[in-house]
């Protein structure tokens, strides 16, 4: 309540208080520093724009002096002259005052302004122009107003200045309580600490301990430092028996109580008895019989009182239910303060708990690695001693026989000499070819063929982070990193920067090829991704999502991907049979069996139409190697044609067969020799397979009605080299119209 007790200029609690004509309250000597005094002709100019020479005549005369001592005393700005009565064409006092805001009375915007104790804006005193006490009587009359400091309204004052406004007399009474009250309280208020008898009196309250503290006391229990420097320390409290201190003011002597009936400003001797509605303000009788309320909305004083009073009841009952409504708030914030610091505390705990963990787990795994490397390092020095003590060995004895060789070579007995030569002489050479070539070359070397790769652990470590459990965004695919190569596409993605939102894996979608739904080709936690398989000379989308243990996130942006028109392929080392060799960057085949042995090529078809061919760079001794396609799972220790798994043509320096399924048929002539070239035409459109020899067509169409996927394929023994030409044309004879799919 105190609070409201204060003046807004001074802050101080209010001395004599006035109410303005806006309701507010401000002390009858703070209204006195805070008028201001202009001449009436320019009352609504700005500062800037006033006349600096002498005021205007007036209209008419003044009338003579009027005004209370009072009034004169207390400040210049205070209007004196009775000629303002004549001067403001009216006897109405609601026309005498004029409410209009600061910024519509045309000073406000250029008069400078100060901040009061309370932080309100108040308006200072202007003095009176020189030469203004010395006006002739018939200059202008001038006019002063007064601004709220709150709301910032001016209210002009008339011929009685400050006495115009009203006293607020219960305002006045309840400050009067109030000090007494809290007087009587910090007489009361003793410390709950002290030792002595009786304690001092309190000086402190702190409101975290709810104690009562001395000054002695507060320094030794409740230093401000250490877990009391947030505590809260405040004035003690207005005692509750204390007057003043609580209940409807028991100090104070009601209406009627013995206290002094409050009398008419205009009358002294008469008391209030009405009230005028219009006005806000109690009225005498007299007033009423001299017409100031005629038009006026009066009613009884008593009604209005009660009237006013259960209005204000009313009100307080709704205030009331807010606050309580807002004390259960504050309770539940101090108890939400409560379970943050607690819950703060364990999730701190637990944090520390997980990285302690994580420190032990990198603590240990350092151990194993440090082990590792110890045992590399004995490893490489037990190899490199047993070396020194090897090769010290050999060299003493290597030169103890030179040593030897050389005293008999100084013998000068012949005779002697043959008798051990023809040993001696082994002997050395043997020596000699102990030092072999990388003898003399350490077995190991001084470098550590262990790597760490630590990248990964620090991107996850700098990564570390709360779980929010939100949907992932949606991901970027990096364009320059995505690719094609022959049937297969690489797609590369990543998720937005300053994105904190876990991703536990990745959804990558592809079409068809065709035009046709998307399927699932990955999932998984790499952010790349190769499909191999694909259809050549084809196009397809595709599009990847991101998910995490709260769902999947949305798609990203489609790509679209075109694979190559013809094939680019090699001889594949992975599937070939481990008598194959392969040169020339897999693109020379031989084979060290004199039995067959087929290898694969690394594309896989299944539509289009495609042609390649092989070159016969060593052909010997009249093998039959056989030249086609097949499966991946075909046969690869026997000549190619002869399972289920393959549909081959096998040839010899003469004649040429088509070979499946262990079936000879269409026997044609014509063979191949060193330098020829054997051309295999796979129409997957049409589904049939194709040979030519040296660009001729070699017999019908091989097989007809061939379906699935197929490799190309090659079987040969060790009389035959082969090598592999790709990426070519179907030759213009029998090259087929693209298909639109294609």
């Amino acid at each position: 309540m105190e609070e409201e007790l204060k003046c807004p200029v001074c802050g101080s609690l209010f001395r004599e208080p006035i109410i303005l004509p806006c309701s507010h309250n401000v002390c009858l000597p703070c209204a006195r520093t805070i008028a201001v005094q202009t001449p009436e002709s320019e009352q609504h100019l700005p500062p800037l724009l006033h006349s600096r020479g002498p005021a205007p005549p007036a209209a008419a005369p003044g009338a003579g002096p009027g005004a209370g001592p009072g009034a004169a005393a207390g400040s210049a700005a205070c209007l004196d002259s009775e000629s303002a009565a004549g001067g403001g064409g009216g006897g109405d006092h609601a026309d005498k005052l004029s409410l209009h805001s600061e910024t519509d009375s045309g000073y406000g915007s250029y008069t400078p302004s100060l901040k009061s104790p309370n932080g309100v804006r108040v308006l200072p005193l202007v003095p009176a122009p020189p030469g203004a006490a010395a006006a002739p009587r018939g200059a202008g009359p001038a006019s002063s107003s007064l601004t709220c400091p709150q709301c910032h309204r001016s209210a002009s004052l008339d011929q009685r200045g400050l006495r115009g406004f009203q006293r607020n007399r219960l305002l006045e009474a309840i400050v009067q309580r109030y000090q007494q009250g809290r007087a009587a309280a910090a007489a009361a208020a003793k410390c709950q600490l002290c030792d002595r008898s009786p304690p001092e009196p309190a000086a402190v309250l702190c409101e975290q301990c709810e104690v009562l503290y001395c000054a002695a006391c507060q320094l030794r229990c409740h230093p401000a430092r250490g877990p009391f420097a947030k505590h809260r320390l405040a004035p003690p409290p207005a005692h509750p028996g204390a007057p003043g201190g609580g209940g409807d003011g028991g100090g104070g002597k009601g209406a009627g109580g013995g206290r002094k009936l409050p009398t008419c400003a205009e009358h002294d001797l008469e008391n209030y008895s009405m009230y005028c509605v219009s006005c806000r303000s109690p009225v005498c009788y007299q007033c009423l019989e001299e017409g100031k309320h005629n038009k006026h909305d009066v009613k009884a004083l008593g009604a209005m009182w009660k009237q006013h009073k259960a209005q204000l009841s009313q009100a307080l009952n709704g205030v009331s239910d807010k606050a309580k409504e807002a004390k259960e708030f504050l309770v539940q914030l101090k108890n939400l303060l409560q379970q943050i610091q607690e819950n703060g505390l364990d999730y701190e705990a637990c944090l520390v708990a997980q990285c302690d963990a994580l420190v032990d787990a990198l603590t240990r795994q350092k151990a194993k690695l440090l082990t590792k490397v110890t045992k590399e390092r004995e490893h490489k020095l037990k190899v490199v001693w047993d070396q020194i003590n090897h090769c010290t060995l050999k060299l003493r004895q290597s030169t103890g026989l030179m040593e030897y060789c050389l005293e008999v070579i100084k013998e000068n007995d012949p005779s002697g000499f043959l008798q051990i030569s023809d040993a001696l002489i082994k002997r050395v050479q043997v020596s000699q070819e102990q030092w072999v070539k990388g003898a003399l070359e350490p077995k190991v070397s001084a470098e550590f063929d262990l790597t760490l790769d630590s990248e990964p652990l620090l991107q996850s470590i700098h990564q570390l982070d709360f779980i929010q459990m939100k949907l992932p965004p949606v991901p970027l695919l990096q364009l320059e990193k995505c690719c094609t190569r022959n049937n297969s596409v690489t797609l590369a993605w990543r998720m937005p920067p300053l994105s904190h939102n876990p991703v536990e894996g990745y959804i990558l979608e592809l079409d068809d090829g065709d035009g046709g739904q998307f399927r699932e080709v990955y999932v998984g936690k790499e952010t790349l991704c190769t499909i191999d398989g694909l259809h050549f000379n084809s196009t397809y989308n595709a599009r990847v999502k991101a998910f995490n243990s709260s769902g999947v996130g949305p798609y990203s942006k489609t790509v679209i991907l075109q694979t190559s028109d013809v094939a680019w392929f090699t001889f594949d080392p992975s599937s070939a049979h481990r008598d194959i060799v392969l040169s020339n960057d897999n693109q020379t085949a031989t084979c060290n069996s004199y039995d067959d042995r087929v290898v694969l090529g690394t594309a896989a078809f299944s539509k289009g139409v495609h042609y390649w061919e092989l070159h016969v760079d060593r052909y010997d001794n009249h093998p039959d190697p056989a030249f086609g396609i097949a499966r991946i799972n075909v046969v690869k220790d026997m000549m190619l044609g002869k399972d289920d798994k393959a549909w081959a043509m096998y040839v010899d320096n003469n004649r040429s067969w088509f070979m499946h399924c262990n079936s000879h048929t269409n026997r044609t002539e014509g063979g191949v020799s060193k330098g020829a070239t054997v051309g295999v035409l796979l129409d997957l459109n049409k589904h049939n397979l194709t040979f030519y020899i040296n660009g001729q067509q070699q017999g019908p169409p091989a097989f007809e009605n061939i379906e699935g996927v197929f490799m190309p394929a090659l079987s040969l023994n060790r009389n035959v080299q082969v090598t592999l030409h790709t990426g070519l044309e179907v030759p213009q004879s029998v090259k087929q119209p693209k298909l639109p799919n294609n």
